[in-house]
């Protein structure tokens, strides 16, 4: 069981995220099963979208300068062979990538036939390149063996052979680095949204119904772990929650996953223990250096800081206001600062 009060930490902090007072309340102290039964109730009956969702693509997938947000043609840090402009670019006909975005369906919808609401549930819908999308066909998401590529795109996404389904001979589609943990959350989403409701669903290597199989949980954790939540999710799931009225919880609280598809124990997590004192923080992002301003009846005589990434796993520990931040790298983190007798959180990302 990872460590408890990094568990509490973590839940805390995320209260800073866009979501309602007391959204996943009801699902605090539960673990397993009951806490993803509580969580289905949680997010379920959203607002049914209708289908296409260009409209909605263009809230919730939307870069700066009216180019759409494709996971398989992005390159972080880098610049990609092509973009696409929302609205102008959008279509059903391809020849090649580059040539335009439609939708893909993460989780196949072959799998659940078409029906919906999840054929038109954003939170497993992403605006993508057309090509690369009939690429990745129906085939399960995994690391593809070293040696068997099939296909690559201009990102490095690639196709070939299962690393992780041991009676699977068909191939696979593999991501890059930096959107496995994306489709890991949304396919813990799926699972847990529509868990009861998956009778005329059809079996595959990633799940039986809307079961994950085991195979596909021991992969997704992974991913879930070294790719850890972005400000990319985060944007995406309020704004979804805008549209649909419904959140990803693996979003909000990335250690529910472990407590439902892996090993972690939620149980110790009660409303109870949970104080309401936020920081500030800022510049967040941040590079290179944090500032923490505690309130103006506080002093820093004997603050206590301590940073911990998305698994609660602390990183660094100061006694200075001014966060060094030179040893981590990018991405999310959270923030416990002691402070004569109190507790103080935060949210930041490191770019």
């Amino acid at each position: 069981m990872k460590n408890l009060m990094a568990i509490y930490f973590l839940l805390m902090s995320v209260t800073v995220v866009a979501q309602p007072a007391g959204y996943y309340q009801s699902a605090l102290g539960k673990t397993g099963t009951a806490l993803q039964n509580e969580l289905k109730t949680i997010i379920d009956n959203h607002n049914v979208q209708s289908f296409p969702l260009w409209t909605s693509f263009a809230v919730t997938d939307k870069r700066s300068g009216n180019i759409i947000w494709d996971i398989y043609s992005d390159i972080p840090g880098g610049t990609p062979s092509y973009t696409y402009s929302i609205g102008t670019d959008q279509c059903g006909q391809y020849n090649g990538e580059g040539d335009c975005y439609n939708h893909e369906h993460l989780w196949p919808k072959t799998y659940f036939n078409n029906a919906f609401p999840m054929t038109s549930d954003l939170h497993h819908l992403v605006p993508t390149d057309g090509w690369v999308n009939n690429k990745r066909s129906n085939f399960p998401f995994d690391w593809v063996q070293n040696g068997s590529t099939v296909w690559t795109g201009t990102n490095g996404s690639a196709t070939g052979s299962s690393t992780s389904f041991s009676n699977y001979n068909g191939q696979v589609f593999e991501p890059i680095d930096a959107y496995k943990g994306d489709i890991a959350r949304i396919y813990f989403y799926m699972s847990t949204r529509y868990k009861g409701e998956d009778g005329s669903w059809k079996n595959w290597e990633m799940a039986n119904g809307a079961e994950l199989t085991n195979e596909a949980k021991q992969m997704l954790l992974q991913w879930h772990t070294t790719d850890p939540v972005s400000q990319k999710e985060i944007d995406r799931n309020n704004s979804i929650f805008t549209i649909q009225g419904n959140r990803n919880p693996f979003v909000d609280y990335p250690l529910f996953a472990d407590c439902i598809f892996g090993t972690s124990d939620c149980t110790p997590l009660q409303a109870s223990n949970f104080r309401k004192k936020v920081v500030e923080i800022f510049p967040n992002p941040a590079t290179d250096v944090l500032q923490l301003r505690l309130p103006q009846n506080s002093t820093n005589e004997n603050l206590s800081i301590r940073v911990y990434n998305t698994l609660g796993q602390p990183l660094l520990e100061s006694s200075n206001p001014r966060i060094d931040l030179k040893r981590i790298p990018a991405g999310v983190y959270y923030l416990q600062a002691k402070n004569e007798g109190e507790l103080f959180y935060g949210r930041f990302i490191k770019k």
